[in-house]
């Protein structure tokens, strides 16, 4: 072993780094993205998870026990609601992810103190509002007069898992996870391979426009995605018993939508990259934050301000929303039309901005 020679080519291989701007982004990038994120952005303490109130008694005592509730932070009580009927048309929607309820004869029940004074009805098709329930369940309410121990008074009504089993809530968020893998990183692999093969060179020179090129490239991908979903349902189904308790159309529906965005996303990543694995190293850097600040992993409502709007802009979190709405409640694709209409747009401004590029790069 000549050591001469080893530093040669690990001196070339730096060069060739240096050379190559995008890998030295990622370099760079991943550790300082993970470090933000984890250090900023990942909490596990849920907090001001939207609420409503339906306060039946209308007493002192009742107002009281809502402020306090409120003051716990753990629950941003947004709606008051007349009716009961209300709070299950505002959770299967995603509107609210708990309600606090207090029925008409909340101080008798404090006072004989043989039944739960009151209800706080979850959503339990998401994790990390059930954890928020038992951590609300014991927050200290003793400064309300006569007021027993939380947890004797106080009844968890879990809605959409009351079992509280974890597939039930992992499963739908897989959809979503394994597709933006996996379509993002064929489409993008598939269009860079293109140009690596050098059949780009032949494509420019048929008809074909920039738009056409790089949607009919994808379009089997569409159909690729759509096996995917299905085979998720079935071991779900099968294994897990996870239920589909909306509509299959509904399902297909947004599993669609989704796979669009993701397809359009791995557009825009070919024409960032110039080499297969570039296109896997700007892959990952996508497929991180998406991960960790949608809501699968860790709680949503947990993040930081800033957090949330950098997740907003992300596919998979309204993906989430949207396949575990119509999976576990039942929700209609209608009654979650901002969702769409959020997927809609990425789609748009992907596809905008990779056709630019893409005319660009062949002009």
């Amino acid at each position: 072993m000549n050591l001469g020679r080893m530093l040669a080519v690990a001196r070339k291989e730096l060069l060739q780094l240096k050379r190559d701007r995008l890998s030295l982004a990622m370099i760079m990038g991943v550790p300082t993205l993970e470090l933000l994120m984890f250090g900023f952005a990942i909490n596990l303490d849920v907090r001001h998870l939207p609420a409503a109130v339906l306060d039946q008694a209308g007493t002192a005592l009742s107002r009281e026990l809502v402020d306090e509730l409120a003051s716990s932070q753990v629950l941003d009580l947004r709606k008051r609601l007349v009716a009961p009927q209300e709070v299950i048309a505002l959770l299967r929607r995603g509107e609210v992810s708990a309600a606090v309820v207090i029925p008409p004869d909340f101080e008798a029940r404090l006072q004989r103190g043989d039944r739960p004074a009151w209800q706080l009805v979850v959503d339990g098709s998401d994790q990390s509002v059930q954890a928020a329930a038992r951590q609300l369940a014991a927050f200290p309410l003793g400064s309300l007069r006569g007021l027993p121990e939380p947890s004797a008074g106080v009844e968890i009504v879990n809605f959409y898992n009351p079992e509280r089993r974890a597939p039930v809530n992992t499963v739908p968020g897989l959809v979503g996870v394994i597709l933006t893998m996996t379509m993002v990183l064929f489409t993008a692999m598939a269009l860079v391979r293109e140009q690596e093969r050098g059949n780009l060179e032949m494509l420019i020179a048929t008809p074909l426009s920039p738009l056409e090129l790089t949607v009919g490239k994808v379009l089997p991908y569409v159909a690729i995605g759509l096996v995917q979903v299905t085979l998720i349902l079935l071991l779900g189904w099968v294994v897990f018993g996870v239920p589909v308790r909306g509509s299959l159309l509904d399902v297909y529906g947004a599993s669609l939508c989704f796979i669009v965005a993701s397809l359009a996303l791995g557009i825009f990543i070919s024409t960032l990259a110039k080499t297969q694995f570039q296109s896997m190293q700007v892959t990952l850097f996508a497929f991180m934050p998406q991960i960790l600040l949608s809501g699968f992993m860790f709680p949503f409502n947990g993040m930081p301000q800033v957090a949330q709007w950098l997740a907003e802009a992300m596919p998979l979190t309204h993906f989430l929303r949207l396949i575990r709405g119509v999976m576990l409640r039942s929700a209609r694709l209608t009654e979650l039309w901002p969702e769409l209409l959020a997927l809609l747009a990425f789609t748009v401004v992907m596809l905008a901005v990779a056709v630019a590029r893409t005319k660009k790069r062949l002009a």
